[in-house]
C-alpha cells in the first residue's frame, strides 16, 4: 500500500483540518526493568527447557502498520489505527 508523506487530516489539538506528516512507528528496544521482563528472565533462567511451546502455524499473509501523524502547526503527534498492509510505502 503507497501513502504519501503529507496528508490534511483532523488535528485534535489544533481542533481544525491542517497539513500532517505521516510517520511509520518503529519498534524501540524493550527495557529490562520492565516487570513482564524480569518475569519472563527469571522463568527462562536455569537448568531445563523453554518454559513456552513454539508458535504453531504459519505467519499471516499480512502485517499490521503503525502510524503516527504529526501536525505541521503545532507539531503535536498522535498515534492513528494499525493499517493491514503486505507492503507499506510512504510516497511524495
Amino acid at each position: 500500500m503507497k501513502m504519501p508523506k503529507v496528508i490534511e487530516t483532523y488535528c485534535p489539538y489544533c481542533r481544525g483540518h491542517t497539513p500532517h506528516d505521516v510517520e511509520r512507528v518503529r519498534k524501540r528496544k524493550a527495557s529490562e526493568l520492565r516487570a513482564g521482563q524480569r518475569r519472563f528472565r527469571r522463568v527462562t533462567s536455569g537448568y531445563g527447557g523453554f518454559p513456552r511451546p513454539k508458535p504453531e502455524g504459519r505467519e499471516k499473509p499480512t502485517k499490521r502498520v503503525a502510524l503516527r501523524y504529526r501536525c505541521r502547526t503545532c507539531k503535536k503527534a498522535y498515534p492513528v489505527p494499525g493499517i493491514r498492509a503486505r507492503k507499506f510505502e510512504l510516497t511524495e
